[in-house]
């Protein structure tokens, strides 16, 4: 599961705009919007979630899920150890001077 706030969340670690995630993820520009727009827990096709959830992870996106162990508790989302712009795969990344909405 992966919630609204933890979407957004990731997309600004990895420093991406919403085009550069469905690109990513395989999926549409308005469908990464209605996503980051849901309320809480993000609703829709499991198709569309596996493939936003492992785009995530490929781009070095560890989301922590609710009761999983974590400083503060709650949900969230880090960057896997190991992996900051430096070292994440060059396709998660926007271009320079990309806008972020």
């Amino acid at each position: 599961m992966i919630t609204a706030p933890q979407l957004r969340a990731a997309r600004s670690l990895l420093g991406i705009d919403q085009r550069r995630l469905a690109e990513l993820s395989g999926l549409s520009v308005p469908t990464i919007q209605r996503m980051e727009a849901s309320g809480s827990i993000i609703r829709g096709n499991v198709d569309s979630l596996m493939k936003l959830i492992a785009a995530l992870e490929v781009a070095g996106i560890e989301l922590i899920g609710e009761g999983a162990v974590s400083q503060g508790g709650g949900r969230g989302v880090r960057l896997k150890a190991g992996l900051g712009p430096a070292k994440a795969p060059d396709a998660a990344y926007a271009e320079p001077g990309g806008s972020q909405p």
